[in-house]
């Protein structure tokens, strides 16, 4: 059984409407510009109220760190809200960064991206002799910039772990080149981007018959 009973924006009673800043009715979320600004300039939001932005405490932080920079300590950089690792602690992990296959879609084109994917089969499942090709890797590239690689997704045990590093790399513009002329680390399930050659619009098979 899974349940999924979300979260509340509490923000119908805290008097917004006496200053004039707009929520969406129908879920008391806060509509903002990209510096967390409301339709009221001097009044920010940040965190879990945000219209379309995602509830994960680190987001918050991050956010609030940077606006804070932003008003009293002369930066201009923004939080970042699409490049954002995130994992689903279920039995088998799912770890995701950067776009969903399909927004990348709507954002780019589907002529203008790349995907490449596999199943695999951890080492450490061989012993106890689980299925084999459970798991599941996809990277996506913009074929206009460099093949870079704007969507990474892994579903497999320690998901969370693989995705936080690689994160960091999406970051710095990783593109499909760099995993291909990265070394991988053998036998670990991270080590599935850096031989990545079947894309998905190929049709061809992605099974592994080994570790």
């Amino acid at each position: 059984v899974l349940i999924a009973i979300g979260r509340d924006a509490c923000t119908r009673n805290i008097g917004l409407q006496t200053i004039g800043v707009k929520i969406n009715e129908k879920n008391g979320k806060v509509p903002v510009n990209d510096e967390e600004q409301t339709n009221v300039p001097y009044v920010y939001a940040i965190g879990d109220i945000l219209e379309g932005k995602l509830e994960l405490t680190p987001v918050a932080i991050q956010a609030g760190r940077l606006l804070a920079q932003r008003l009293y300590g002369g930066s201009s950089k923004k939080c970042d809200y699409i490049n954002v690792p995130t994992t689903v602690f279920t039995p088998l992990e799912y770890g995701c960064c950067g776009y969903p296959e399909e927004k990348a879609i709507d954002q780019y084109g589907e002529q203008n991206i790349e995907v490449y994917h596999t199943l695999f089969w951890p080492l450490e499942w061989t012993v106890p002799g689980r299925d084999n090709n459970t798991c599941y890797a996809k990277i996506i590239c913009n074929k206009q910039d460099n093949n870079r690689v704007i969507g990474l997704h892994i579903l497999g045990p320690n998901a969370g772990e693989v995705t936080q590093g690689f994160a960091a790399a999406i970051k710095c513009g990783l593109t499909k080149e760099l995993l291909d002329e990265t070394i991988g680390i053998h036998p670990t399930c991270a080590e599935v981007f850096t031989t990545m050659n079947i894309t998905k619009s190929s049709g061809q098979d992605i099974t592994q018959k080994g570790c």
